[in-house]
């Protein structure tokens, strides 16, 4: 497609180039001097005094700077310089003194360990350079401007499997989007109905693909969306979304994954970004997950209570990049300028992470993003942990493809910042290899006598235990609110096997991996055992043989005793882990489709006879609540939830059915019933369109806790999930 030349970036001014030339020379004199400093020699005990000393001012500093100081964002960038100068002066020493060994396997081991700390020191620093001044952007509004000036928007839904019902809240979600119906059109994707899929030679498959259109068709008919579907299923959901383009002409495209739902503010806060500068190709928000992952449901049982997975990078990480014009594109809850998309073909489809690559292509072409933290997207996360895993693996092969084909940091149209952004994201998924070493490699020295590092327990004392120390602290005060202490060790372990194999494939053949859609909305009828859980029972088995040859190493070899302590240690934090992690292999039993979240409104509950109880809501789902109650009589069967609909700006009533009600404990639970289609469009309203209940979800569940209590949590879950696996294993066989 031709530029016309409006839509190619001014070029700078010379006086702008010139600033940019001083910075990067600037930095990179800064980087040097860093280094020096950092390779300064010491002695053992000269080096543990600064350890020392290093370890008290940082921890000092940053709860300084935690409490809300006025000099925060200064102490914030201090704490990051003085903390990972003492890793990199680690590294330098780990380098320079500790890898020579006797024999070729100890050689092998030695330089394993030292390549995967490496790779977690560069992972390191590229998040503290990354996370170093995370941008709070101020939230904006359309109020002031005129329909005039507010450009039209497509809505984008693609879908593929999804339910006939859970794409209807979505629409019914967007439909009522606070935004001029004029300038808004509504449209549904369907690859599920492609005429290939209509025409396959299972004729059964052939015939539901059918039956999935005509339903979906009429539905769009009903509510009076729009429906699109294809030939061909051609490049998954960037060749549905690039196909169901060339029949549109809004100026800007929003792209919403099939379960997302909208908050009726969505685009009215990101919207004005796109207005106040035309250079933003991109402004994305938040994922915000109605329902707990499998870890968060099968391990901690901790769903409202514990940050979430996704908090770390959308409520912390995604902040960091947008300082450096680096936030990328989610795949949803994002707006695009449409003449920017036509620019580059549209969303791009050389790798199954297509949203990250379309964000890198734009970037790359002088454009800009803008992140908006606000969560006013609530979608569904995994059911279970195959389902987890599988799209963990996209993810990660995604990445590793962009890094292949694209080589992100050699594409001269991105600067410094935007190169070190994109790598610190797609260098994340590689943790596997590292994750494995420090899983596997104690069990080299413990069961085969293999060395892993030339030093002495003055030496380790010195630089070793300080590294880690600090790592831990850095990682606590730049991710605490967001990532309790363990977690971060407990998600990788269980992913990194399956990835790594995953990512094998990748660097066979970059092309060969293909988009897989990732299930959502999974009913658990029953609970079970994990089909991916054998890996784990090796792991297990492998680590506390671990355990009995370091007894063996204690008494044989007494010269030896304060390294095979050490590796001990290691290998014991590492066996405690996959100990609890076995937990989030029990599949629990899940019927309910819907997660209810803790809702704190006031309600009026009106039986049929029109008498009024006053209440307050407990918990509530687009399903039901639970509330409540100052109640001396039996409720009748049919009663009305009176509140107020923030998204709707006013009261409504809602009918339900009494599905528990207890006098005793004022509890009442219910079940709503939508009589009309308005009834529908008022429960989805009332439940799911109110982005401040995630908001306040959101902050009720980030909050920081001390590293001493996140490891003894840990640990009180890592010894009884290995006895109920056992007796559910032969529950089984009997």
């Amino acid at each position: 497609m031709k530029q016309s030349s409006s839509l190619i970036p001014p070029k700078a001014s010379l006086m702008t180039r010139l600033s940019n030339v001083m910075l990067k020379v600037s930095f990179w004199a800064c980087a040097v001097l860093f280094l020096l400093i950092a390779a300064v020699p010491l002695d053992s005990m000269t080096q543990m005094c600064v350890s020392v000393g290093v370890i008290a001012f940082v921890y000092t500093a940053s709860s300084e700077a935690l409490q809300h100081s006025k000099k925060k964002d200064l102490l914030r960038i201090i704490v990051i310089i003085v903390g990972t100068l003492l890793s990199i002066r680690y590294l330098i020493w780990r380098g320079l003194y500790t890898l020579d060994a006797d024999d070729i396997l100890s050689l092998i081991a030695m330089w394993l360990v030292f390549a995967a700390e490496v790779y977690s020191g560069v992972i390191h620093l590229l998040g503290c350079l990354v996370n170093a001044l995370p941008l709070n952007r101020p939230a904006l509004s359309l109020d002031g401007y005129t329909e005039e000036e507010i450009p039209t928007v497509d809505l984008l839904v693609p879908t593929y499997n999804e339910s006939e019902e859970l794409l209807e809240v979505t629409l019914r979600a967007a439909l009522i989007l606070d935004y001029p119906k004029a300038k808004l059109k509504i449209h549904l994707l369907d690859d599920g109905g492609t005429d290939q899929k209509i025409n396959q030679s299972d004729q059964v498959a052939g015939k539901e693909a059918l039956q999935r259109r005509q339903n979906l068709q009429a539905l769009c008919l009903k509510l009076g969306t729009y429906y699109h579907t294809r030939e061909k299923n051609e490049h998954a959901k960037a060749g549905n979304i690039n196909s169901a383009l060339e029949n549109m002409d809004g100026e800007l495209i929003v792209i919403l994954d099939a379960d997302h739902v909208p908050t009726t503010d969505f685009l009215s806060r990101t919207v004005p970004w796109m207005i106040k500068d035309e250079m933003v190709f991109l402004v994305q928000t938040p994922h915000f997950m109605a329902n707990p992952d499998p870890v968060e449901r099968n391990y901690f049982s901790s769903f409202t209570r514990m940050p979430s997975e996704n908090d770390m990078f959308y409520g912390i990480i995604q902040k960091g990049l947008d300082f450096w014009s680096s936030s990328f594109f989610c795949g949803s809850a994002a707006v695009l300028r449409r003449k920017y998309l036509d620019m580059v073909g549209g969303i791009a489809g050389d790798s199954i992470t297509e949203d990250a690559e379309t964000a890198l292509e734009l970037h790359a072409k002088g454009y800009k993003s803008v992140y908006v933290e606000q969560p006013m997207i609530s979608g569904l996360a995994t059911e279970t942990f195959a389902s987890f895993i599988q799209q963990r693996i996209r993810w990660a092969q995604g990445m590793a493809q962009i890094l292949i084909l694209k080589k992100p940091f050699l594409n001269r149209g991105l600067t410094w910042y935007q190169k070190c952004g994109y790598m610190s994201s797609i260098l994340f998924w590689f943790f596997p290899f590292a994750r494995l070493i420090f899983l596997l490699s104690p069990l080299g020295y413990l069961l085969f006598g293999l060395e892993l590092i030339k030093a002495s327990l003055i030496e380790i004392l010195a630089y070793t235990v300080p590294h880690i120390i600090i790592s831990f602290r850095l990682s606590n005060f730049l991710y605490g609110n967001a990532r309790w202490p363990l977690v971060s060790e407990l998600y990788e372990i269980l992913q990194s096997a399956f990835i790594f194999r995953a990512l094998l494939t990748v660097f066979r053949n970059p092309r060969q991996p293909s988009f897989i859609v990732t299930p959502k909305g999974e009913s658990l009828s029953e609970t079970y055992v994990s089909s991916l859980s054998g890996i784990f029972y090796w792991l297990l088995i492998i680590l506390s043989a671990g355990n009995i040859g370091a007894i063996y190493h204690f008494i044989e070899s007494p010269l030896t005793r304060e390294v095979t302590l050490m590796v001990f240690i290691w290998n014991t934090f590492n066996l405690i882990l996959c100990l609890g992690l076995m937990k989030v292999l029990i599949e629990k039993k899940q019927l309910r489709n819907n997660s209810r979240l803790p809702a704190y409104d006031d309600v009026d509950i009106y039986d049929e006879n029109g008498k009024c109880w006053k209440g307050n809501l407990v918990d509530l789902s687009v399903d039901g609540a639970k509330i409540t109650l100052n109640f001396d009589q039996t409720l009748s069967e049919t009663v009305s939830l009176l509140g107020y609909s923030n998204a709707l700006q006013k009261s409504v009533s809602l009918s339900c059915n009494i599905m528990y009600q207890n006098i005793d404990s004022g509890e009442v639970r219910v079940k709503f019933v939508a009589l009309s289609d308005k009834d529908k469009d008022k429960i989805i309203a009332y439940t799911l369109c109110d982005s401040s209940r995630w908001e306040n979800f959101h902050k009720r569940r980030t909050r920081r806790i001390s590293y001493l209590y996140g490891v003894t949590h840990v640990i009180s879950v890592s010894v009884k999930p290995i006895f109920l696996h056992i007796l559910m294993k032969l529950k089984q066989r009997t």
